[in-house]
């Protein structure tokens, strides 16, 4: 292994920014030294860091690589995915394993550990989505843990496909309560949405700005009240994904006021798209169909003032692509025939770094709610999520001052639209090592498939 001297840059972590030079050795962060201090280190290569930003690499706890939905599958592999989060500056993801109804939690964690397995640019963990809550897949949760899948997520919404009832909940957090994992909820009453999605097409309201519709905020806001007094008669821990509405954020806020362990997390086409997009014409609007759904533009404010408090924690991007030919456009006379999900695994840094220069968000926020908070919640942190001494060296060069359009012209994700398209943001990834290596040197890709490696993880960092 090389020794690298990360020279000139202004590190930031969620904790601090200092001016310092970063040594790394064997693929960790060894040391750390004031810029003027003459340095005992001769390293084997040198980076240059002048004008630029030394950070964390990005941890993005909730992607869908190759993921099985409405009879089609997300169109980034794990190696087109993992790609093009290191182009994004994202370090580490945390994907979902899916059990099967009627088969075991460790027959889907097995089929996503080959899915996985020698491709993947950066390193990797996964959740487990429980499917069919038994005897049997309870019993199976203690032996994940023990070798580090500490996350475990269940459905409110989707009937006949990932839905548990509130019983099967309930005894999922039981067991998570007992065996420390921590327990992730889809939060939407998929039963009542249901049957508004039966009346709205019955009806011929079969465009996708419908989604939206009938998927409604009070709906996301009574699961998610649901789900935390589950959790509380429990005793268990909980963490909202996909966060969208201001009725969902005060129900967590609520809890948390309580010093309740509860959590949530939003993403980034929350944070800077709406119902106004669902509403494209020429079925454009498919494109952003994901649940939750994008709602009006004046639920974004709760969105961010919640970031800013932390009542709401972490920033992923739910990424789960479907190309608009041939797959969104399955749902063509009937949105609920539309592949739920979008791209994004490639932008949340560059639009959280833009989130910083227009003022809702400071740099060390930015960074604990896209790095390390992520790496706390899912016990990855301090190897992942930090420099510092004996830290994984995912580093990312980060360049605030360049200029870009996002564009599916440009970007590396394998999918023929981009969500933010023409978007115009300030800040860039430069440079990108994980764990020592390069994977994007000065805008060039010299990564490979291979070099990421799973990462076990510890459980929840945050509960006492």
């Amino acid at each position: 292994m090389t020794t690298t001297l990360i020279r000139g840059g202004l590190v930031i972590t969620a904790a601090e920014e200092t001016h310092a030079d970063v040594l790394i050795d064997g693929g960790r962060i060894v040391a750390l030294a004031d810029h003027a201090a003459e340095l005992p280190w001769n390293a084997d290569q040198v980076i240059d860091a002048t004008g630029k930003y030394v950070i964390p690499g990005g941890v993005d706890a909730h992607t869908h690589m190759e993921m099985p939905f409405g009879g089609t599958y997300a169109s980034d592999t794990f190696e087109t995915g993992t790609r093009a989060a290191a182009w994004g500056g994202t370090t580490t993801i945390v994907d979902f394993a899916i059990q099967s109804v009627g088969s075991g939690l460790r027959e889907g964690l097995d089929a996503w550990h080959a899915k996985a397995e020698g491709n993947c640019a950066i390193d990797y963990g996964f959740h487990m989505i429980l499917a069919d809550v038994n005897e049997h897949s309870l019993k199976e949760m203690d032996a994940l843990v023990g070798e580090g899948v500490t996350s475990f997520k269940l459905f409110m919404a989707y009937p006949g496909v990932f839905y548990s009832d509130d019983g099967k909940i309930l005894r999922a957090m039981q067991h998570a309560a007992g065996n420390g994992g921590l327990i992730m909820m889809h939060a939407e009453n998929g039963i009542a949405i249901d049957v508004l999605v039966e009346q709205a097409v019955a009806a011929g309201r079969t465009d996708p700005r419908h989604h939206g519709e009938v998927r409604k905020a009070l709906l996301e806001a009574e699961a998610t009240h649901r789900a935390i007094q589950l959790a509380r008669v429990a005793g268990s821990p909980l963490y909202v994904v996909h966060v969208s509405a201001t009725e969902a954020v005060a129900e967590i806020t609520r809890a948390r006021d309580l010093g309740l362990p509860v959590f949530g997390e939003t993403c980034p086409q929350y944070l800077f798209l709406s119902t106004d997009n669902l509403a494209e014409p020429d079925f454009e609007g498919a494109k952003y169909v994901c649940s939750t759904p994008l709602r009006p533009a004046e639920h974004q404010d709760a969105l961010w003032r919640s970031l800013r408090t932390d009542d709401l924690s972490v920033v992923s991007t739910d990424h789960c692509p479907f190309c608009f030919t041939g797959q969104k456009e399955l749902g063509r006379g009937d949105f609920s025939k539309i592949p739920n999900g979008m791209p994004g695994v490639e932008n949340r840094m560059d639009l959280l770094h833009q989130a910083v220069v227009e003022g809702r968000i400071s740099r060390r926020r930015w960074i604990e709610i896209a790095c390390a908070a992520p790496a706390r919640m899912f016990g990855l942190y301090p190897r992942k999520g930090t420099i510092a001494p004996g830290a994984d060296a995912d580093i990312v060069l980060y360049d605030p001052h360049a200029e870009q359009v996002m564009s599916a012209e440009t970007h590396h994700m394998n999918v023929d639209y981009s969500a933010y398209e023409g978007r115009r943001t300030t800040g860039r990834v430069h440079t990108v090592l994980s764990r020592g290596e390069l994977v994007i040197d000065g805008r060039r890709y010299v990564g490979h498939a291979g070099h990421g490696r799973y990462q076990p993880r510890g459980t929840c960092q945050y509960l006492g």
